[in-house]
């Protein structure tokens, strides 16, 4: 038998932090994006470098926590970790290049 999250509570409470940096990082890289505004929107590589960051971390908490990898094995830890360097490294290389 499993035990529910009210049986443990600092998990419960680490998800909910999660989902709270979760949307903090949503709404920093909304504020981020020049498009909001009412000036024209010109690419930059520091806002998509910085906004390419803040997708890997959604990304990380996201596996972490809401897919229940924090508490697999380090193996599976280690490989998600990659395969999300991977992915945003492609995505940021690409915009560069």
């Amino acid at each position: 038998m499993t035990a529910t999250a009210a049986q443990r509570p600092h998990e419960s409470r680490a998800i909910t932090y999660a989902w709270a940096v979760l949307c903090a990082i949503t709404i920093g890289s909304w504020w981020l994006s020049p498009g909001h505004t009412t000036h024209t929107a010109s690419p930059s590589v520091a806002i998509t470098t910085a906004v390419v960051l803040l997708g890997f971390i959604k990304g990380r908490l996201v596996i972490r926590y809401f897919m229940a990898v924090n508490t697999a094995p380090r193996w599976l830890k280690l490989s998600t970790d990659a395969w999300l360097f991977a992915l945003w490294a492609a995505v940021l290389a690409i915009y560069v290049h």
